[in-house]
């Protein structure tokens, strides 16, 4: 299910509201002596490919942006934790100038909710009267926010906020909280009693807890989907976020000071960037567009060139890969963002020879960007990923053929930029096929590496969460529960396991996967690419070919075992889609806007309680009814 539009006219903030509420934060930031935390949650379980090296060599943008709004307000007493270098590390252990800090953060994506529970987990450890408020956020969040919410009286745990939205709606959760702050009271204090008094409601992008006599979330608040910033030049400078790092380390504390400047290149060469978001196309499998209400948001080009020089000259790093939903989706903007970097120097040179960056496009937009792709070049742009998905439209079309595929890779090959083309397999799509049309894995394969692909991933179909696919994937039979006896995890939900399907012979689809990348990736085409390059940086094709052997080798290790459990066992389908097990209602009383159809509502569990009470009663009055009978447990509002 996609997330819901608001009201025509009110899906953006108006333009300098951002920049007003910083200004006001930092005001009242001044008064508090506060220190928070930052955890980016990763499963290891997910490293293969096709972002085997990228996973942990590249800082993500999601985690560097909240500490970036955090030191830009005041607080610059704030550390981001990623799991991926501290792979060990537990809320419960950590220490800021030798204090619990006062807030905890946490993001996820969908493939690491295993490790954001267990995160919040052992946060909630912690001695009730030092334990910090528990905010939850990131794409997980966004789209299923009771996944961070305990309702279970007999294993407590759970966040006390989630956030649904960006920094907007983090800063504006912290300015009532520290309006309302009395003297030294703790942050999660004052949220509770702020919240027991109904002022967040008119926050929108929050989801908390009514919480019962024991703590636990008896009902879920939703106040509904968030308003997006339109201009992305008032998002704070994102050079702050790198100066709060942890080092990497195997402990389960924090290091008394951050990574230092001078060692951030060594441990994430690769920085990444936020320049534009949303998309014009509306790929049903894709929950992009929904949750940018149809928006297309950008930075400006003298922005974007301010990034690249402050983050490179404070740490050194030259490559950036710039996590845009579609790069081209606008052409006049596009053109002002790469002729403005085109102009720009950084120590009196051009910047294409001291920042090398790529990001994603369509085949439809490269087309239509075709006359101007020499200056995209000398924007410094070196490599883009193509979401091709199927060459002959068969699966969605977005504009793309066999022979605009062909010639979009060929225009940005010719102009000395890496075209990584992304692919999806589908039931219907065989691995080879006969005929002059393309249908087939590998004929596609075969032809994407002809036209000077250089690097290549491909996913199967899976559910994805905000999408209109995304229930009826469920309901239609389609979405696994078990296979052989082992549970479908969120950590499969990549792309990498067959997890969806309606083919008779499922394992044949787990290994293609295996098989194209096998194709594309191997020791022949590796001593080609140093003999007979496909691109024209140096030794760009071989490093991909190496990397992506290597990638090959982890992902064959962890999917081979699934894809015989696909040949040999036996496949349990879900009925319906995941669902949140706690009632959920919006904060004006109304559904909450980022429940699915199912959830259950508050007054179900005051019909359930009611009864319940109304049961007691009658063993208590007349217990001999009772005696020798099963106990009734109503399941009325339970998701089972």
């Amino acid at each position: 299910m996609e997330l819901p539009r608001r009201a025509r006219g009110d899906e953006l903030l108006q333009p300098g509201e951002l920049t007003t509420l910083r200004q006001r934060v930092r005001r009242l930031a001044r008064r508090h002596d506060l220190a928070s935390v930052i955890a980016c949650a990763f499963d290891h379980r997910t490293r293969m490919l096709p972002f085997i090296y990228a996973d942990l060599h590249m800082a993500p943008a999601g985690v560097r942006a909240i500490g970036s709004a955090m030191a830009d307000v005041g607080f610059d007493q704030t550390r981001i934790v990623l799991q991926q270098w501290n792979r060990n590390f537990r809320p419960a252990h950590m220490r800021l100038d030798g204090r619990v800090p006062d807030i905890f953060m946490v993001s996820s994506m969908q493939i690491h909710s295993a490790a954001c529970r267990a995160l919040i987990r052992d946060a909630c450890t912690i001695d009730p009267a030092f334990r910090p408020l528990i905010i939850a956020g990131g794409p997980k969040v966004n789209y299923e926010p009771w996944a961070v919410f305990g309702g279970d009286p007999l294993d407590p745990w759970g966040a006390d906020v989630a956030v649904t939205g960006e920094e907007f709606v983090l800063l504006s959760l912290l300015e009532i909280l520290l309006t309302e702050r009395a003297g030294q009271e703790s942050l999660r204090a004052t949220f509770l009693r702020v919240r027991d008094a109904g002022i967040l409601e008119d926050v929108p992008g929050l989801v908390f807890a009514n919480a019962g006599r024991d703590g636990v979330a008896e009902s879920l608040v939703d106040t509904g989907v968030q308003r997006l910033l339109a201009d992305l030049d008032e998002l704070p400078h994102p050079v702050l976020g790198y100066r709060l790092l942890e080092p990497p380390s195997s402990r389960t504390t924090l290091a008394s000071q951050p990574l230092p400047a001078g060692r951030v290149r060594r441990y994430s060469p690769i920085g990444s960037l936020v320049m534009t978001f949303g998309c014009k196309f509306a790929c049903p499998y894709c929950p992009i567009p929904a949750y940018n209400q149809r928006q297309y948001r950008v930075k400006s080009g003298p922005r974007i060139a301010d990034e690249f020089r402050r983050i490179h000259d404070h740490y050194g790093i030259r490559n950036f890969f710039s996590a845009d939903d579609n790069f081209f989706n606008h052409k006049a903007r596009t053109l002002e963002i790469v002729e403005s970097l085109a102009r720009t120097e950084i120590a009196g040179v051009p910047i294409r020879k001291r920042i090398r960056w790529g990001t994603e496009v369509t085949v439809h937009d490269t087309l239509q960007m075709r006359e101007h792709l020499s200056t995209v070049r000398k924007a410094g742009v070196r490599s883009l990923w193509l979401g091709v998905e199927d060459m002959t439209a068969t699966l969605v079309n977005k504009g793309q053929s066999v022979g605009k595929t062909v010639e979009a890779l060929q225009l940005l090959a010719k102009h000395g930029i890496s075209p990584m083309p992304m692919m999806m397999h589908h039931d219907e799509q065989p691995l080879v096929s006969r005929g002059p049309k393309p249908y087939g894995l590998l004929n596609q394969i075969r032809l994407l590496r002809k036209a000077g692909a250089v690097s290549m991933q491909v996913l199967m179909l899976v559910p994805a969460t905000g999408s209109k696919l995304f229930a009826g994937t469920y309901t239609s039979g389609m979405a696994y529960d078990s296979v052989s006896g082992r549970k479908v995890e969120e950590h499969m939900l990549g792309g990498n396991y067959v997890i969806a399907s309606h083919h008779s012979k499922p394992w044949r689809k787990q290994l293609n996967l295996l098989l194209a990348y096998a194709y594309f990736y191997n020791p022949f085409r590796l001593l080609l690419a140093v003999l007979k390059p496909k691109s024209k940086l140096y030794f760009a094709d071989a490093v991909w070919q190496g990397l992506g052997m290597w990638g090959l080798v982890q992902t064959a290790r962890r999917t081979l075992g699934w894809n015989l459990r696909l040949w040999r066992g036996v496949i349990r389908r879900k009925t319906g889609p995941p669902i949140s097990p706690i009632p959920m209602r919006g904060a004006a009383g109304v559904a909450a806007d980022h429940a699915l159809p199912g959830t259950p509502q508050p007054e179900d569990r005051e019909k359930t309680r009611s009864t319940r009470t109304l049961d007691d009663h009658i063993v208590v009055a007349l217990p001999v009814l009772s005696e020798g009978s099963a106990p009734w447990a109503p399941t009325m509002g339970v998701n089972a």
